[in-house]
C-alpha cells in the first residue's frame, strides 16, 4: 500500500429534495446545497477521535458504535450518509482494496468472505480508524494486517486533484452519472404497477426513479405526479443527464395527465421500466416517448 497524498481535495455535492403531502396537497420543500469538503478533514476527524469508547449504535460525540462512527465523521463534513453497516455498504462507489483513499469506508468480516460485520474509514498511510467492540474503544489500525477480512470499500467522497472545490456543473454531472449508475444495476428487474417503495425486486416507473435517486441522496415524492412538482422545469432542447421526464399515456391524447417518468441517460436514450422488459434502457429522440412529453425536471 502505497502512501496516500494527504492534501488531495474532493468535491461533493450534496443535493435534497424533499416534498411534502399535506390536505392532499403537494408543496415543495426542496433544498439544493453543495458542500465542497476535503478527504483529508475526513480523515484528520476520524484520527481525533481515537480513544472514544465503544457502545452498541451509539451516534456520538463522546461514543460510537461500528456504522455510527462513520456517519458522525461524515456528518462534520456536512455530508449525510446512513447509519447501518448494510446501508453503508451500498452507498457510494465501489473501490478495489488496492485503490482506497482517504476517506473511504472500508468493510470487514471475520473470515474475509459474506456481509461486512465491521466497519471503519481509511486515513491514509496504510492506515484506517474505527470504532472496536473487542477492544471497547475507537482505534487506529494498519491496513494491510486486515487484508484477509476485507470485503469491500465504498467511495462517498470522489478525490480528484483537478476539479475546483465550487465547480457546480462537475458536481452536477458526477451525481446524474451516480444516478445512472445506480439504475443500471437494475437492469432486467421486473415490471409491477404500485410495486412497494420498500422492495427492489419489482418496480413500477416511479418507485424505480425514487429508488436511484434515493441511493444518490435526493428524496423524490412516490408517484409520478408528485415528483413533477419537485424541481426546475427545463425545456426538451435543454436536456441533461439525470433529468426527469414526465410523459402522458399517449402522444395524441388530449389530457396532459402524467402516467409515466423515466431518467434521461445521455446519447439520446432514458432509463426505466414498464411492461415486460423492466428496467431497460429505451431510444428516446424521434420516437414515441419523445411525443408523449408533458415535462422535464431537473432536481440535481
Amino acid at each position: 500500500m502505497t502512501k496516500r497524498d494527504w492534501v488531495m481535495k474532493s468535491t461533493v455535492a450534496v443535493m435534497l429534495s424533499t416534498s411534502l403531502l399535506m390536505g392532499g396537497h403537494i408543496e415543495q420543500a426542496a433544498a439544493n446545497t453543495q458542500v465542497a469538503v476535503s478527504t483529508v478533514d475526513i480523515a484528520s476527524t476520524a484520527k481525533k477521535l481515537v480513544g472514544k469508547p465503544y457502545k452498541y449504535q451509539a451516534n456520538g460525540p463522546s461514543s460510537f458504535g461500528s456504522a455510527n462512527f462513520a456517519t458522525y465523521v461524515y456528518k462534520q463534513a456536512g455530508i449525510k450518509i446512513g447509519s447501518t453497516i448494510s446501508a453503508l455498504y451500498k452507498t457510494g462507489s465501489s473501490v478495489s482494496q488496492k485503490n482506497v483513499k482517504d476517506g473511504d469506508l472500508v468493510f470487514f468480516s471475520s473470515n474475509g468472505k459474506g456481509s461486512p460485520s465491521f466497519m471503519g474509514i481509511y486515513i491514509g498511510n496504510d492506515q484506517f480508524v474505527y470504532s472496536s467492540q473487542g477492544e471497547g474503544k475507537v482505534v487506529l489500525k494498519k491496513f494491510s494486517d486486515y487484508d484477509k477480512k476485507f470485503v469491500g470499500a465504498r467511495r462517498v467522497a470522489d478525490s480528484n486533484s483537478n476539479e475546483k472545490p465550487n465547480n457546480s456543473e462537475s458536481s452536477t454531472s458526477s451525481i446524474a452519472d451516480k444516478v445512472i449508475a445506480y439504475g443500471e444495476k437494475y437492469l432486467g428487474t421486473k415490471y409491477k404497477y404500485g410495486s412497494s417503495k420498500d422492495t427492489t425486486k419489482t418496480f413500477d416507473c416511479s418507485s424505480f426513479t425514487q429508488r436511484v435517486f434515493k441511493e444518490a441522496g435526493i428524496t423524490l415524492p412516490r408517484d409520478s405526479r408528485q415528483q413533477s412538482t419537485v424541481g426546475k422545469t427545463v425545456s426538451k432542447k435543454d436536456l441533461k443527464k439525470g433529468d426527469l421526464i414526465f410523459m402522458k399515456s399517449s402522444a395524441k391524447g388530449a389530457s396532459d395527465r402524467i402516467t409515466h417518468v423515466a431518467i434521461y441517460a445521455g446519447n439520446g436514450k432514458i432509463l426505466h421500466t414498464y411492461g415486460s422488459p423492466g428496467v431497460t434502457y429505451s431510444k428516446f429522440d424521434g420516437t414515441n416517448w419523445e411525443k408523449r412529453v408533458v415535462k422535464i425536471k431537473r432536481v440535481i
